[in-house]
């Protein structure tokens, strides 16, 4: 029996090392670009540093700061709250509704998909100077056609109150990778469900609540949650929105406050970069980071375990 036990044991340890091995790619790369990154920035967010003396322990000045003290914060929280709530329910809306039209277009279609795909391929900073450039309020084709129209003329990317809906407006007009998403799963909801609720008399407002939206709700799901990480990470457009409207592209060594029109379009992630790039701030920036690192666990956490609600519903 002792035999038994101890080659049982070996067998049990060589399984062991085995699993380890085959998971060691993804401990070591969880290790070096998960955890000790986030280790550290917790470490620093209580730390006194800028990056060219050592760091000295502050304990919470710096969380005080960001918090009190730091007067960008909150409406970069506000901002970024407003895009991930309103930007990404408009994309989810529109690419479902793109990705239904095409797939009910009898010719044409891959001409369509084409056009709507495109957009998503221009580089970020390319396509946010294009849109500033389209909706200029003195000189911008799109103001001109609306004042033609007899209606009013936004003030858009220099406005307050218009800044985010240009925003928006940017986003939706960059929907490509959405559409193709949706259009593959309902191009995979099975015709027999639409065939039978055609004989209990539904129509097509009822097909679509009771078959199509149920069977692609997990990729709907994919899309919400997806979109709230990259909204949680959106930097670059509002960035360079605010440059090009603000009339500051700078050369080199050129300094600019982000947020233009009057932080109307600042974001967290442009605070981190703020704090630890240009104010030399690590601790304020690590403090902001985590606070982001948190908003984005708790959107995750919340839409999957109301998700996989609704679907463990419908099974």
């Amino acid at each position: 029996m002792a035999t038994v036990s101890l080659g049982l044991r070996q067998k049990r340890r060589k399984e062991r090392l085995r699993n380890l091995a085959f998971l060691s790619p993804w401990l070591i790369g969880v290790g070096v670009f998960f955890l000790y990154p986030l280790a550290s920035t917790v470490y620093f967010s209580f730390m006194k540093y800028d990056g060219f003396t050592p760091p000295v322990w502050t304990g919470l000045k710096n969380w005080a700061y960001v918090f009190n003290d730091y007067p960008m914060f909150w409406p970069a929280l506000r901002n970024t709250l407003w895009l991930v709530i309103v930007m990404v329910a408009l994309r989810v809306l529109f690419g479902l509704g793109i990705g239904l039209l095409i797939t009910k277009v009898k010719t044409g279609a891959g001409v369509f998909r084409t056009l709507f795909y495109l957009p998503y391929l221009a580089p970020p900073v390319a396509a946010t100077m294009a849109f500033a450039f389209l909706l200029n309020p003195g000189t911008g084709p799109v103001n001109s056609i609306l004042g033609k129209l007899g209606l009013p003329q936004p003030g858009w990317f220099n406005d307050p109150a218009w800044s985010k809906p240009a925003l928006t407006l940017l986003a939706i007009w960059g929907i490509g990778d959405l559409m193709v998403i949706f259009m593959a799963s309902l191009l995979d909801v099975p015709k027999e469900l639409y065939e039978a609720s055609e004989l209990d008399g539904a129509g097509a407002w009822k097909r679509f609540v009771h078959v199509t939206l149920p069977t692609i709700q997990p990729i709907v799901l994919f899309a919400v949650v997806t979109g709230v990480i990259q909204t949680m990470q959106y930097y670059t457009q509002p960035l360079i929105a605010g440059k090009v409207a603000s009339g500051v592209i700078g050369g080199s060594g050129q300094q600019f406050e982000p947020g233009y029109p009057d932080k109307s379009t600042l974001t967290l992630p442009q605070l981190v970069y703020n704090l630890g790039f240009q104010r030399f701030d690590t601790g304020g920036a690590s403090v902001v980071a985590l606070v982001l690192f948190v908003l984005a666990m708790i959107f995750t956490a919340f839409l999957m375990r109301r998700g996989s609600g609704f679907l463990a519903t419908d099974d």
